[in-house]
Formats: C-alpha cells, structure tokens, sequence
C-alpha cells in the first residue's frame, strides 16, 4: 500500500471510530475519547502522532488491514527498524463473544468454591450471569445469593478477564441486585446485605465509592478475588481517611488569555460567539457549544528550539496544525460549525450530535441560575482536574452557593444509569480538599472564606432520560451527602429550564407513603 492509500484508510476508518481504543505491546496505549492525532502522508511516509495528557508517540505506517471492528497496523518506531503492531479497536473488549461466554462460564464453580470457603456457614443457593433487562442486569455481572437461616446476603462478581470500565460499574449492578434480592425474600428472610467480588488489585474506584454509601441501609462487604491463586481477600471499606487524590491548582485565565490575545483575536473575528476554554497556561480551546474545533498552544520548534504560538485545528480527535497551505481548510470548518451547531441545526448531522454533554455544560455554564437559583454564576469552574488513584477525572462543574458552599454539578445529556454513583465520586474527592483548605489555597473561589458545610450535589439530565433505577440507587447514598436530582427540559439546547427537582427528603416523604399504605 503506498502512504496516501495508507493515510486514506486509516482517516476513513477513525472518523467513524471516535470512542475506539489504540492496543499497543497488548495494552491500551490510548483512549481516542481522551486523545489526539494528526496523519501526515509527506515525503513519501505514512506518519501517525497520537498524543494525550500522559503520553506522545510517532509511529511510521507501513502497512494496514482490516478486521471487522480493529485496523491492524503495521508500524514502525522512531530509530528502531524492526516494526511492530499497533490496533485500533471500536470494541473495547478485544474478546470474541465466544471467549466472553467461555470466561464467565468458567468463573461461576470458582467463585462458588471461594464464596463456600471464606463464608462456611452460608448456603449458596444461587449464581447467575442470565440477561435481565427489566432490572438492567447484563451478563458481565455474575449475581447471586446465599443464606443462612433467616438471613440473606446478594453476591455480585466480576471476573479478571472483563474490562477495567466493567468492573467500575460492578457496585451499580450490585445495588440494585441487592435491591432485587430484598423485594423477591421480603416474604422469607431478611437479607442483610452486598458481598462485592472483584479481581484482585481492582478495588480502587469501588472501595471509594463503598465507604459513601448508607451505613445502616445494608452490610457492605468488598472482597478481591485471585483467580490464579484460587483466594479471597476482603477489602476494609474504611472511611474518606484513605482517599488518594490531588487537586490541581486554578489557572491565570487573564494571563492566559494575553498570552494567547493573536490566536483569540484572529478566531474571533471569524467567529464572534465561539467559548474559550483554559485548559492550562500553555494551551486554550476554542469551542462552539461545548464543540472543540480548534486549539492555540505554546509549541517547540525542532529547528531552532525557539517556542512559539501555534493553532491546531479539528472537529474530532483528528487535527492539523493551520498554516498556509490549509488555512482555507481552517475558515470552511468555523463556517460549517457554525451554520450546524445550534439549537435549530440539522438534528442527523454529525457536528450537531457530537459531544452532547460538553453542549449541555456549556449551556449550564451561561446560565447557571436558571439551574439554581443559589447558585452564584461569577464562581463556576467547569472541567476541574481531580486525579486519584483510580483514575484521572474531571470534575463538570464545581459552582458556589449565594452562601459560599460549594456545589458539584453532574451532568448527563443521555441516559446513564452510574449517574449517582459518579456523582458520589465527585463530591467525595471535593469534600476531600473542601476538608483540607485546598481549594483556597489552590486559587479557587478567590474573595471570600468558603464555607465549611459539605457540599451540595446536583444531578443533572434531561427529565425523559433519568434512568429509572435512579430513584432506587439515590436510597442507598449515605445521608451525608445532600444530593438533589434535577430534571430538566428535553429542549435543554433552547435554553436550560427546570422542570423537576428531587431531594433525599423527598425520596424519604415516598418510601414512608409507600409503607403506610
């Protein structure tokens, strides 16, 4: 295949792969939802750049084929002669849907044996990876029961060869699993609570979230489970005390915005409405309803090591860096954006859908007193960087109230059932250095004392799409976070309004009424 075919084939097959994940040496070596790259077919070499937050390579394209959902190149480092493979997958799960059956297959008599050993006073009566999509169970959770008398305890396990996000999402499922199990032995027994099984050195996210729950709504248990070693260990669930995360400091926007003044001048006179995100001194992006169509960076130029002032431009993970010969490329991608991206666009366009979330937080973002009227729209952060342990996060939005409490906004345009749980992990990681002084200290919320109440969390999505086991997972946070969900209008793009608001007094007000009756 020559460079242009090459360059060609993989343009064509990433631009209908956004989400796709990049395989190197048999890991993910990038996530394209989280990355960048640029192709370049010039002297007469095929040449890939992808580059993220962690990590910045070049390869050299020699050739490429196509298998179903994965391009399979053959690439060639920098300095090196003997070429190597690189795959783009659609499919984050790499497994044929024959090895995923054969995997959880073959966990269910291990788990049982270890569950049999480590619990010997308890029955186990039941494990199952059966599809339930009335309860939204999938078959990537294998769920079951054991007893002991009158008492109950709900299993939930998840094998070492499923995904990391699979795993992440495991205490969803076994909330609602333990939920299940306590309507269907209401009659019988009661059952006290969840065993988690996850695989060993998993933990992390949901040993997190575990220690945010209701501590008297259920007994928590969190296990690891090494399938080679054929052991069970359990995880203490502990409290916020073990938490690992950093907050970054709050960048100079002023200073950012002087030093970037020719980039902003030069895009704003073609587009006068565009958003322009900070996302650190050296780099800013220029946005359209939450669409990234280009970025203005400090750049280092290999010739003269001189560093300079350089646009990157680019609808998707793919960018070119404008200069002369594409600047005609440049003004025809702001004019597309702009006739496309807004509230009457054509709906089956691929700008107009792309990144509903970044669209609702921007709209969030303009007019945050249309989503709480306490909340104060001269103290709104959007993106805030919260690293832990487990992962690299970004906060949607961290507001402040009339009162000087902080507030956490979590967004979701679509139907997600980890909504709760992922707000929980956000406010965690903000009471963390709420609790420490940090924000103050890091340059945030500037001309005042903030306050030392916990902070508010707001859940966020349009009223049609909150996923009905969402009432269910609310009743089991830990009554120290005063949550509220928020319904808003499906024509959130037209203008963000309420329509309905929900607090765990609410949610209380129900279970009581339901009760009685």
């Amino acid at each position: 295949m020559t460079p242009d075919s090459l360059s060609q084939m993989l343009s064509d097959f990433l631009d209908g792969s956004r989400a796709a994940v990049v395989v190197e040496d048999g890991a993910v070596a990038f996530d394209l939802a989280e990355s960048k790259y640029s192709i370049s077919g010039e002297y007469n070499k095929c040449l890939l750049h992808l580059w993220s937050s962690e990590r910045n390579v070049v390869r050299r394209v020699l050739d490429a084929e196509l298998k179903t959902t994965t391009l399979r190149l053959q690439v060639q480092r920098m300095g090196q002669s003997r070429p190597t493979r690189l795959d783009f997958c659609r499919d984050r799960d790499q497994r044929s849907p024959a090895a995923r059956r054969s995997s959880r297959v073959a966990y269910e008599p291990r788990l049982r044996r270890a569950l049999e050993r480590n619990f010997p006073n308890w029955t186990v009566v039941r494990l199952t990876t059966s599809l339930d999509l009335q309860h939204s169970f999938g078959p990537a959770h294998l769920r079951g029961f054991m007893r002991q008398g009158q008492r109950g305890l709900a299993v939930l396990g998840v094998n070492e060869q499923e995904t990391q996000g699979t795993v992440d999402g495991a205490l969803t499922t076994g909330i609602l699993w333990l939920d299940a199990c306590r309507l269907a032995h209401a009659a019988r027994r009661a059952v006290e609570g969840l065993v988690m099984v996850v695989p060993k050195g998993t933990a992390a996210l949901t040993q997190q979230r575990m220690v945010h729950l209701h501590p008297t709504s259920a007994k928590w248990q969190l296990w690891e489970f090494d399938e080679r070693g054929d052991e069970m260990a359990a995880v203490e669930i502990g409290d916020q005390g073990n938490l690992n995360t950093r907050l970054v400091h709050a960048i100079d926007e002023a200073m950012a915005h002087d030093r970037f003044a020719q980039s902003i001048s030069r895009i704003r006179n073609i587009l006068p409405q565009c958003e322009i995100a900070v996302l650190s001194p050296a780099l800013i992006s220029f946005r359209l309803h939450g669409l990234e169509f280009a970025q203005a960076r400090i750049a280092h130029d290999p010739r003269n090591f001189q560093s300079g002032e350089e646009v990157a431009f680019g609808a998707a993970a793919e960018e070119q860096v404008l200069g002369a010969h594409n600047e005609t490329d440049f003004g025809d991608l702001i004019r597309l954006a702009a006739a496309i991206r807004h509230k009457d666009g054509p709906k089956n366009h691929a700008l107009w859908r792309m990144h509903p979330e970044r669209w609702l937080e921007s709209s969030v973002v303009a007019d945050i007193e249309a989503l709480d009227g306490r909340l104060r729209p001269e103290c709104v952060y959007s993106q805030v960087p919260a690293f832990s342990a487990a992962d690299r996060a970004m906060i949607d939005i961290l507001a402040m109230t009339r009162e000087r409490r902080l507030a956490v906004v979590e967004l979701k345009a679509n139907e997600d059932i980890h909504l709760p749980l992922q707000g929980v992990d956000y406010w965690s990681r903000v009471a963390w250095h709420q609790s420490r002084g940090e924000f103050a200290r890091f340059g945030y919320f500037t001309g005042g004392e903030i306050s030392e109440q916990t902070p508010l969390l707001l859940l966020v999505a349009p009223a049609l799409h909150v996923h009905p086991a969402t009432d269910t997972l609310l009743r089991y946070l830990s009554p120290k976070i005063e949550w509220e969900l928020l319904g808003i209008d499906e024509h959130w793009r037209e203008g963000v309004r309420v329509v309905f608001r929900k607090r765990a007094s609410d949610l209380k007000s129900e279970i009581a009424k339901r009760r009685s009756a």
